[in-house]
């Protein structure tokens, strides 16, 4: 019985993704380095994942951002095998996102290709000696916030990730936005507020992305972050594609 319903769930999560406007997506991501998805889980889905914060046997680490600088708050890093929903986000919405990871890396002459299949991709991870998982979970109180970072994680690096908002914005919490600058040469920098609804996920660049100019293509870094909170608590789930050393 079990297992049916763990099929059941991956065909429609799955199904989900495939019926998302990835033309639209892509050309958000194209133009201002990220994209919103508007309700990618739905609402029951969200607080099953939440609760999963409490369920310390299926974390390999937790991160209290204050000891290390990264800003305030705490996240965990799930361990393998990933719960069945994070698992089943992280294989549907890969596929999706190839094809702009190999035209971006083209434009910008960077050799890497990724290969169709996220299996195919984590065996390259694994190879390297990155072996350990990265979806997460992050946890905001009153205060808290993140500063702007890259995930990175090793040499090897699929340069777009997925964070989705498990919470309601004015409801369980105030301020903490999501939050991208993008440091363009020469000029100053350029700050992206992405608006997210509980469920809705923005799919994001990790690193560098590339930019037409009068010359042609040049390459642009990105780091993303969480503004303070106001009030309340604040839950994302965060979908990165490679894994770590």
């Amino acid at each position: 019985m079990e297992k049916t319903a763990v099929v059941t769930m991956a065909a429609t999560i799955a199904q989900r993704i495939d019926a998302l406007d990835w033309p639209g997506i892509e050309q958000d991501l194209d133009l201002y380095g990220c994209a919103a998805v508007p309700q990618l889980v739905a609402q029951s889905e969200c607080d099953a994942l939440t609760a999963l914060y409490a369920r310390d046997d299926l974390f390999r680490s937790r991160v209290v951002m204050a000891r290390h600088g990264f800003g305030r708050g705490e996240y965990k890093y799930f361990d393998y095998p990933l719960p069945d929903m994070i698992g089943q986000l992280r294989t549907a919405m890969y596929p999706h996102l190839v094809p702009v990871a190999n035209r971006w890396n083209e434009a910008m002459g960077i050799d890497v290709r990724y290969p169709p299949k996220h299996a195919d991709f984590i065996e390259r991870c694994h190879d390297a000696g990155q072996v350990r998982p990265t979806p997460l979970i992050l946890q905001y109180g009153e205060g808290d916030y993140n500063c702007l970072h890259q995930d990175l994680y090793g040499e090897h690096v699929f340069p777009l990730q997925v964070a989705i908002l498990l919470s309601e914005p004015g409801r369980d919490f105030t301020g903490g936005e999501f939050v991208m600058t993008e440091q363009r040469p020469r000029m100053q920098s350029r700050a992206e507020v992405v608006p997210l609804a509980k469920g809705d996920a923005v799919v994001f660049t990790v690193n560098s992305r590339p930019v037409e100019g009068t010359r042609g293509p040049y390459r642009v870094k990105l780091r993303h972050g969480v503004s303070r909170l106001r009030s309340g608590r604040r839950y994302t789930v965060g979908v990165i594609f490679h894994d770590a050393l």
